[in-house]
C-alpha cells in the first residue's frame, strides 16, 4: 500500500510542464523590462505614441482635404522633416554633452504645444496651410534633437543603476539593449497599428483637430514616465574639445568603419526613395482605392501589423548574431511590396501586401538600429545616432518633395513602382558588401564577447 505521503504527492501534469517549458524558452525575448527605467519608458511611449501616430494620419488628411494637392503633401512633410537633416549633426553633439533624460523631457514638453497648437487652430476652425507648414517646421527642429537623444537614452535606460566605469561595453548587457530596441519598435508599431486605425475613425465622425488634441495630451504620459526614472548623473562626462571638433570626430568614425558607413548609405536610400509611400498613402485611398478617411486609416493599419509581426520576431532573438544579412533582404521585401503596390487595384489585395511593405520597413529600420548601437563606442553614441537620424530622418523629406512631385508628373503607382525598385537594387548593393562588413566587425564582436575569438592557428592557416 502506498504511504501517506505518496498518495499526496501531486502528479505530472504534462501540459502544466509543457506551458512552464515553453514560458522559459521565451522568457529571454522580454528581459529589458526587468529594468525599472525601460519599464516606465515602455509605458508612458506607448501612449504617447498612439497620439503620434494619429497626427500623422490627421495632418496628412487635413492637408489633403483642404488643398487636395499631392505636390503640397510632400512639401508638407519636407517642411516638418529639412531641420533634421540640418541640424541633426550639432545636436549629437550637444545630446553627448548633456543630460539626455533632461533633453527628451524638454522636447516632449514643446512635441506637446506644437500639437496643442494645431487642435486649438483646427478644432476653432482658422487653420490655414501656412499654419501648418510653420507648425511641421517646428515638429521638425524638435525631432532633431528628440530622435537622437531617444535613441541614445536607450543603453542608459538598461544599464544596471551601479557603480562602474562609465563609458565602457561592459556596464550594459548588449543583449538587454538590442532586446530593448526590439521591444521598441514593437511599441512603434502597435502604436502604427492603433494610431492611424483609430484617426480614420476620428476624422470620420468629428474633424482632425481632435486626433491632434488626444496627441497633445497623451505627452503627458511619457514626460511622467521620464521625470519618474532614476538614472545615474555621474554618467555625464564634461567635454574638454570643441564642438566642430566633436563633430568631425564623430564623422571621422561614422565614414572610416564600413559597417556603419555600409548601413547608413542603405538606410538613406530606403529613407530617400522608400519611406515617402507613406505621403501619398491619402492619395491612394481616395483616388486609387476610391475610399476616404477609413480607407486610409486601414491602409496604415496594415502597414503596421507587418511591422509588429517583424518586431516581435526581433524580440524573439538572443543575440545580435545574424542580423546583418537582414537587412538586404528586408530591403528587397520593402521594395518588392512596393512595387506590387503599384499595381493594385482592389482594397483587399493594397491591404495585404501593406503587410509586405511594413514588415520590411520595420526589420531592416530595427536590425540596422541594433547593429549599429551594438557596435558604436558609448562617447560617441549621440553623434553617431544623430548621423542614424539623419539618414532616417534627413533624406525623408528631399523623398517626400520627390515622391510629391513624381506622383503629379506620372502618378503615385508609377511613383511607387520606381522608388520600389530602387530599394531592391539598394538591397542587392548592400548584400555584395556583406563579406567586408563581416570582417570588420568580428573585431568588435569579439571583444564584447558576442563571439568567440578565432583560435591563432586558425587564423594562420587562413592567411596563407
Amino acid at each position: 500500500m502506498a504511504s501517506e505521503e505518496t498518495r499526496q504527492k501531486p502528479a505530472p501534469h504534462p501540459i502544466a510542464d509543457d506551458a512552464r517549458a515553453v514560458a522559459r524558452d521565451y522568457s529571454h525575448a522580454w528581459r529589458a523590462l526587468r529594468h525599472r527605467n525601460f519599464r516606465l519608458f515602455f509605458g508612458g511611449q506607448t501612449i504617447s505614441l498612439v497620439g503620434t501616430w494619429m497626427t500623422r494620419i490627421a495632418t496628412a488628411w487635413l492637408v489633403y482635404r483642404l488643398t487636395g494637392s499631392a505636390l503640397l503633401l510632400g512639401t508638407i512633410s519636407f517642411a516638418g522633416q529639412i531641420p533634421t537633416f540640418l541640424l541633426a549633426p550639432f545636436a549629437g553633439v550637444l545630446v553627448d554633452r548633456s543630460n539626455r533624460r533632461h533633453v527628451l523631457i524638454w522636447t516632449q514638453t514643446l512635441a506637446m504645444v506644437q500639437s496643442l497648437a494645431l487642435a486649438a487652430l483646427t478644432l476653432s476652425h482658422r487653420i490655414t496651410i501656412a499654419e501648418i507648414l510653420a507648425l511641421s517646421v517646428f515638429q521638425g527642429l524638435i525631432n532633431a534633437f528628440d530622435m537622437p537623444g531617444r535613441q541614445s537614452f536607450m543603453v542608459q535606460m538598461v544599464t544596471p543603476q551601479r557603480a562602474s566605469s562609465p563609458g565602457t561595453p561592459e556596464e550594459s548587457d548588449r543583449n538587454d539593449l538590442s532586446n530593448a530596441i526590439a521591444i521598441n519598435s514593437s511599441m512603434v508599431n502597435v502604436a502604427r497599428l492603433v494610431g492611424p486605425s483609430l484617426a480614420g475613425m476620428v476624422i470620420a465622425v468629428s474633424s482632425e483637430g481632435w486626433c491632434f488634441l488626444i496627441d497633445g495630451i497623451s505627452y503627458i504620459a511619457v514626460i511622467v514616465s521620464l521625470l519618474m526614472m532614476h538614472v545615474r548623473v555621474a554618467d555625464l562626462r564634461r567635454a574638454t574639445t570643441s564642438m566642430f571638433e566633436q563633430m568631425r570626430e564623430g564623422w571621422s568614425y561614422v565614414s572610416g568603419f564600413t559597417p556603419v558607413r555600409t548601413i547608413l548609405l542603405l538606410f538613406a536610400l530606403i529613407s530617400l526613395m522608400g519611406m515617402p509611400y507613406m505621403v501619398l498613402m491619402p492619395v491612394f485611398a481616395g483616388r486609387v482605392l476610391h475610399g476616404g478617411p477609413h480607407t486610409l486609416g486601414f491602409l496604415m493599419g496594415a502597414a503596421g501589423a507587418g511591422a509588429l509581426v517583424s518586431a516581435f520576431s526581433l524580440v524573439l532573438r538572443r543575440s545580435v548574431r545574424g542580423l546583418t544579412k537582414m537587412i538586404p533582404i528586408a530591403a528587397v521585401v520593402f521594395g518588392g511590396g512596393l512595387v506590387l503596390f503599384g499595381f493594385s487595384r482592389w482594397v483587399w489585395l493594397s491591404l495585404f501586401l501593406m503587410l509586405f511593405v511594413g514588415f520590411g520597413m520595420m526589420q531592416g529600420m530595427t536590425a540596422s538600429n541594433t547593429i549599429v548601437q551594438t557596435l558604436v563606442p558609448e562617447d560617441k553614441r549621440g553623434r553617431v545616432m544623430s548621423y542614424y537620424t539623419a539618414a532616417f530622418m534627413g533624406m525623408a523629406p528631399f523623398g517626400s518633395l520627390l515622391a510629391g512631385a513624381l506622383a503629379h508628373w506620372i502618378g503615385a503607382p508609377r511613383t511607387v513602382m520606381f522608388t520600389g525598385s530602387c530599394c531592391i537594387v539598394g538591397g542587392l548593393w548592400f548584400w555584395s558588401r556583406l563579406p567586408a562588413i563581416r570582417r570588420e566587425m568580428r573585431p568588435v564582436y569579439e571583444q564584447l564577447g558576442i563571439i568567440a575569438p578565432i583560435p591563432q592557428p586558425v587564423q594562420e592557416q587562413a592567411a596563407r
